[in-house]
């Protein structure tokens, strides 16, 4: 049988696993009585946990937040994910989060059993991360973000392309994708009215958070990490490659990153089809890839294709020779 206080710590832990418990239910996983549940409920109520009640067929409890952080119990995996996850972050690239996760991590460290400890020792001395990639986003400005993606508030904020011109935006956020390397925000241009990937790294000074707007569909069936990436990948670019890889959709899509290209499979399935912006490295990306394939557009394209071709065969004869 557990202590009182062991039980009330145990308790704590599975009213936040779930949105709704059925009493019978917590009572079982506790192996307690029922009324001995529905005093540890009040002991819980009365050191100030939000702790909701109700009754009929389908009633039971419910953690509801509360004024004040709750104490938290992990398990020994997920006491590892954490620590490896703070760690990650005081480099990582969301500027201002840097001190407040080594403190945090500093907490669950000095926490954590023998064992663990030694699992964590063991990460941080052979893991090493290089160095970081891609611009910081301000913490203060992705929290504003992504609270007006949930709560659905009109956003306006100064925005500055890549030419360096800032310019006033007024939009409906969507939300908020990590690709890797920089953050997007995706959202409904009021002004131009249609969908708009914003670099989050370019928002100049704190977004101001408006009124309520009504929700629209949003854009590629809900798949805002495939909006974005095809934004990044194919919008920017004046042309557009379409490329026939001979080559089975599962193995270039783990090849091939959503930043670079979207990549689509063909009925067959042997086979997929690449689309990406042209740029002057796409013919020695298209090489690198070691595969079969067939240019469909555009015909500069295949231009660029031949005039590499011959260069590779002319310095291939000069070696040879």
């Amino acid at each position: 049988m557990l202590t009182s206080s062991t039980r009330l710590l145990r308790l704590l832990s599975l009213l936040q696993t779930r949105s709704h418990w059925m009493g019978q239910d917590l009572a079982e996983r506790l192996e307690v009585h029922p009324r001995t549940l529905r005093r540890d409920i009040d002991r819980l109520r009365q050191l100030g946990y939000p702790v909701e009640a109700s009754s009929g067929v389908a009633g039971g409890y419910a953690f509801r937040a509360g004024q004040a952080l709750p104490p938290l119990l992990l398990d020994d995996g997920e006491a590892l994910a954490v620590s490896i996850a703070l760690r990650t972050a005081t480099a990582g690239a969301v500027g201002g989060i840097e001190e407040p996760a080594l403190r945090a991590l500093v907490k669950l460290e000095q926490a954590m059993p023998a064992r663990l400890r030694q699992q964590v020792d063991a990460l941080r001395s052979t893991i090493q991360p290089l160095d970081r990639v891609g611009p910081v986003v301000e913490v203060s400005v992705l929290a504003a973000l992504a609270s007006a993606c949930r709560d659905q508030l009109r956003t306006e904020f100064h925005y500055e392309d890549s030419k360096g011109r800032s310019a006033q935006r007024s939009v409906e956020p969507q939300g908020v994708v990590h690709t890797g390397q920089r953050w997007y925000l995706v959202a409904w241009d009021r002004t131009r009215g249609d969908w708009r990937t914003f670099r989050i790294d370019r928002i100049v000074g704190a977004p101001q958070l408006g009124a309520h707007f009504a929700p629209r569909a949003s854009p590629d069936g809900g798949d805002l990490k495939a909006y974005v990436a095809r934004s990044i990948s194919v919008a920017p670019h004046a042309e557009t490659a379409r490329v026939v890889l001979h080559a089975p959709h599962a193995e270039m899509s783990r090849r091939i990153p959503p930043s670079a290209a979207v990549v689509q499979p063909l009925e067959e399935g042997r086979r997929c089809l690449m689309e990406c912006g042209v740029s002057d490295s796409l013919v020695y990306w298209l090489m690198a890839l070691d595969v079969e394939f067939e240019v469909l557009a555009p015909a500069s394209l295949a231009d660029r294709l031949h005039v590499a071709g011959e260069r590779a065969l002319r310095c291939a004869g000069a070696a040879g020779s």
